[in-house]
Order: C-alpha cells, then sequence, then structure tokens
C-alpha cells in the first residue's frame, strides 16, 4: 500500500494553489493522510476528488466549516498498522514520550503544525512522522511532503520528498 503523507497546506494563505508535484504524487498513491491546517475548503474537496482514499484532520488554523468536515484526531488501520492522526503535539522536547502516553494504541501517528519534517520512534515503538509542509517552509530549506509503503505490518521506503522553489 503506498500512502502519502502531507500537512499544512495553508492555500491561498502560503501558496495560491497545491505544486504539481505532489499532486502527481496523490494520484499514485493509495491512500493520502493530510494532518492538517488546510485553511480553505476547496483544497479538501481537491484531495477528496483526487484520494482514492483521504485521512485528514483539522489543524489551529482552520476555521468553523472545515472544522464540522473533519475530526482533531483520525485513526486507522492500513496493511496491518494502526495509524493516527493529528495536528499538533505539542514541543519537541518530549514528544515521543507524550505521544506514546496519548496514544497507546497506535503504531504509527502521522502530525504537522510545526512545518518541520519529522521522523522518530517513541521508546514503546510509536513512530512518530511529520511530512513538513508543501507550500510553507518557514525555517527549512524545502517545502516537503512524505511517501512510504506499507506491508505486512511495516513502513518502508520512507521518502521525504524536496520540493522546487516556487515561482
Amino acid at each position: 500500500m503506498r500512502l502519502l503523507l502531507t500537512s499544512d497546506t495553508h492555500v491561498p494563505a502560503r501558496a495560491k494553489s497545491l505544486p504539481a508535484a505532489l499532486l502527481a504524487a496523490i494520484d499514485e498513491a493509495d491512500t493520502v493522510i493530510h494532518a492538517g491546517d488546510w485553511i480553505d475548503e476547496p483544497t479538501l474537496d481537491v484531495l477528496r476528488s483526487r484520494s482514492r482514499r483521504l485521512i485528514a484532520v483539522y489543524g489551529n488554523n482552520d476555521g468553523p466549516p472545515l472544522r464540522r468536515r473533519l475530526p482533531e484526531v483520525a485513526r486507522a488501520e492500513l496493511a496491518g498498522l494502526r495509524f493516527g492522526v493529528v495536528h499538533e503535539t505539542g514541543a519537541a522536547t518530549g514528544r515521543e514520550r507524550r505521544c506514546a502516553a496519548r496514544f497507546p494504541d497506535l503504531d504509527v501517528l502521522v502530525f504537522g503544525h510545526s512545518h518541520i519534517p519529522w521522523d522518530s520512534t517513541a521508546p514503546d515503538g510509536l513512530r512518530l512522522l511529520n511530512p513538513g509542509s508543501p507550500t510553507d517552509r518557514r525555517q527549512q530549506p524545502f517545502c516537503t511532503f512524505m511517501t512510504l509503503t506499507v506491508s505486512d505490518g511495516a513502513l518502508h521506503d520512507i521518502t521525504l520528498h524536496r520540493l522546487p522553489p516556487r515561482r
């Protein structure tokens, strides 16, 4: 199963539209996971229409219309792994222990908010993944998203994709 992870798209506040490379990768994915901060409903509609399956949550910058359509936390079993999605996990210091305590029933937690790509494992085995942002790099050198595959209850080929600068 091919997954695409994205977050913090912030359209149209940070970009007029989603990057072409991200859209192409969405078309290739079996499941798309978006960890919040959409800003507008049309972006949600684009991902819903292009995704075979979309698992998504709202973020702190998403207003009432998006909050009515999306949960704060989403969960799904994918190819034998228990995934969770949430926008915000708090400070980087202590993140693994804090998330493992909050989500003891998960194997993988996808989160956003910081725009900083993250890949770590808590002492109990919970894998934490943040794909960064495809539209707002903040202090990062590149805008990013992630792809990976899941099979037989394991993650494989986790790739952080760097997007070219917007013109």
